[in-house]
């Protein structure tokens, strides 16, 4: 039995997560850290992911600045278990997407890796995108394969759906291979007005939201971009859905309320994430969902309305708290590359075929 802990920080880019696993021929989940995102370091990531004036050297100045973050976090979290750096075999360190521009061949994850290794005396797993890239694949999403390992005891139709930033779905039947792919926007337009409107970091709850009502015509137009209309594999990020996209949507309507604005962005998440699943895995029978947007009761139970047919909760009904399924994944991903076992899944991002996923720097 190994132990390994995972860092994720997400689109959303409102902190850190940390998870310690152990892994044998099941995965557990012993141990979690949260750690927030620095306001600063928070507005240099989230400039990153536009184009700007130096960004090599605001670039590694920012993945250093991570890097420390997660360093003091992976500590505090070894002290608060009382556990050595040596009785951990590997950090699964996922970095933070600033840019991810499949189509163009390649993706960006702000991460020191070798100063990670130093800073904590851990071997660090890391760049686990980049090998799905070059392979022909989209090198996102990478959790379908640990979703499948995590979930796949069902005798009826399941997916795993996780609401970050973005959204994507994992779809599970027996007898076939696993399938998963990018919906669209998650969280990252109802934030990014929540921010601009009234300059908190999130909706909580959808209580915002829910005190609007859906303009249909935006909600039109929003659909119509080219994105919705494609089949998988497929990825997204800030690149294509961000406050400029709904800023030029709004820009050619007479002026809405800010609420209805809300609500119709709600509306959006909702719908791309259930017409993706009932055109991809008609017959659904189980919906687990994780990440923050599992937290959203006005999206949830939206979700619920439109999925008729199909039981939507919260990863945790089986145990599993829906905050910390990602940085699990890259715990579990971190055991694949040492134990050289292939993690992407062709079926999900394209991959011309099973790779090992990930680059090592020895502690």
């Amino acid at each position: 039995m190994w132990r390994y802990i995972g860092v994720m920080s997400g689109t959303s880019l409102d902190g850190l997560d940390i998870a310690l696993i152990e892994q044998a021929e099941h995965t557990r989940l012993i141990a979690t850290h949260y750690v927030p995102m620095p306001d600063k370091l928070r507005a240099e990531l989230l400039g990153l992911c536009s184009s700007g004036p130096d960004e090599l050297a605001r670039a590694a100045l920012a993945e250093n600045s991570w890097v420390k973050v997660a360093a003091k976090g992976i500590q505090t979290l070894l002290t608060e278990q009382n556990l050595a750096p040596d009785q951990i075999r590997a950090i699964g360190s996922h970095g933070q997407t600033v840019r991810h521009e499949p189509a163009l061949g390649f993706t960006v994850q702000i991460d020191n890796p070798a100063l990670l290794a130093e800073l904590t005396g851990i071997c660090v797993i890391a760049d686990f995108r980049r090998r799905d890239l070059a392979a022909g694949g989209q090198g996102a999403p990478l959790v379908p394969a640990f979703h499948q390992a995590l979930f796949e005891e069902i005798a009826k139709p399941r997916a795993v759906l996780n609401i970050g930033g973005f959204s994507n779905l994992t779809l599970i039947a027996a007898d076939q291979s696993v399938s998963g792919f990018d919906c669209g926007p998650g969280n990252v337009l109802l934030d990014a007005w929540v921010q601009h409107c009234k300059g908190e970091a999130f909706d909580r709850d959808g209580a915002w939201a829910v005190t609007g009502q859906v303009h249909s015509t935006l909600l039109t137009r929003f659909k119509a971009d080219g994105f919705f209309h494609t089949k998988g594999p497929k990825s997204t990020g800030r690149e294509l859905f961000n406050l400029p996209w709904l800023k030029q949507h709004l820009a050619k309507l007479p002026a809405i309320h800010q609420q209805d604005v809300q609500a119709t962005l709600l509306e959006l998440t909702a719908q791309t994430i259930s017409e993706a699943l009932q055109r991809a895995q008609p017959g659904t029978a189980e919906l687990l969902v994780c990440g923050g947007g599992a937290h959203n009761k006005t999206l949830m139970n939206r979700l619920s309305s439109l999925l008729t047919g199909t039981d939507v909760s919260s990863t945790a009904r089986l145990g599993i708290s829906p905050d910390w399924v990602e940085a699990m994944a890259f715990a579990w991903l971190a055991h694949c590359c040492l134990e050289k076992i292939p993690a992407n899944r062709p079926s999900v991002t394209g991959a011309n075929g099973l790779r090992i996923l990930g680059a090592i720097y020895p502690a």
